[in-house]
């Protein structure tokens, strides 16, 4: 079993960054990845890849957000740069092996004057 836990949301104003944190414990073996999703508050919105280890990152925050791994803390951060209201949401951390997933609780962001 592995435990995934997220922190380091909160409110900001739009321009202002913010550092998520998510941490892996537990049952923790290779190959695993980690990736950071959101999803909005919007009605119907699904939830979104927004950045991986492989460098994939949405369009939406490419040359804002960049996601950082401490392999020696099993953790991985989101530095979010340049925050805009249209990224508000939850943000969630999902630990990925070739055959299971865990997903964190997610924390709340949110961009607001």
């Amino acid at each position: 079993q592995v435990q995934v836990v997220e922190s380091g949301g909160g409110l900001v104003q739009p321009g202002e960054s913010l550092r998520l944190s998510c941490t892996a414990s537990g049952s923790i073996f290779s190959p695993y990845t980690m990736e950071w999703h959101r999803q909005a508050p919007a009605p119907g919105k699904e939830r979104e890849l927004v950045a991986g280890l492989n460098a994939n990152y949405a369009d939406s925050v490419k040359g804002r957000f960049a996601i950082i791994k401490d392999n020696a803390k099993n953790t991985v951060y989101l530095q979010m740069n340049n925050l805009k209201p249209e990224d508000t949401a939850v943000y969630y951390c999902l630990y990925r092996t070739p055959r299971f997933l865990y997903w964190g609780q997610g924390t709340q962001v949110t961009v607001s004057s």
